[in-house]
């Protein structure tokens, strides 16, 4: 998997990391903490901090060990809380080490260690495209629009069929007001921004 992008619940204002599968038009949404949503953009965006952080720190001690990480798994998705895997390399032993997914994904961006999710979580909660989207603008828009409307706990049964539906309606929603004449003054500062 890749990380798609960062974006935020307009309704919570929490991180969400989109993870897509590297073939095809699965995506993934996880939520994140604040502190993690930022370890990972800074490091996607390139931005040179004068000291480590917590994550820049835990990747020199693995690397002082002569141990290196070959891989994050996030395992799955329970009681609305999902988990993950550190799978570190010493000596040609692997190590497999618990860890939440915010802090596993912050890791792999630092080495370039690649992404996997299980079978079981994809199946059961990963967002799959009918057809093929080219445009991320596009992805990101519709999961804004879906985001507006929901909370963690939809996505274990959330469908596209969902979120086309919900462009649907919003689509209705557009030609009630154009047929009604209605203005309606929107606030700039409320809008929120997708980090990609």
């Amino acid at each position: 998997m890749v990380i798609y992008g960062v974006s935020f619940d307009v309704v919570g204002k929490q991180p969400i990391v989109l993870l897509r599968t590297a073939e095809g038009n699965r995506y993934l949404p996880i939520w994140i903490g604040h502190p993690e949503a930022a370890a990972i953009l800074i490091r996607l965006q390139g931005t040179q901090l004068p000291r480590p952080m917590t994550h820049d720190l835990l990747m020199s001690v693995i690397e002082h060990c002569d141990a290196q990480l070959s891989k994050i798994t996030v395992t799955q998705l329970k009681e609305s809380t999902f988990y993950a895997c550190l799978t570190l390399t010493k000596d040609g032993e692997d190590i497999d080490v618990d860890s939440r997914p915010s802090d596993a994904l912050a890791l792999a961006v630092r080495t370039d260690a690649p992404i996997f999710a299980s079978k079981e979580l994809l199946e059961e909660n990963a967002i799959e495209f009918e057809h093929e989207v080219d445009d991320q603008e596009e992805v990101v828009e519709r999961f804004r629009s879906f985001l507006d409307n929901v909370t963690p706990d939809d996505f274990r049964e959330a469908h596209v069929a969902d979120i086309e539906q919900i462009d649907e309606d919003e689509d209705d929603e557009d030609e009630d007001l154009e047929d009604d004449e209605v203005d309606i003054d929107i606030d700039e500062d409320d809008e929120e921004e997708a980090a990609t």
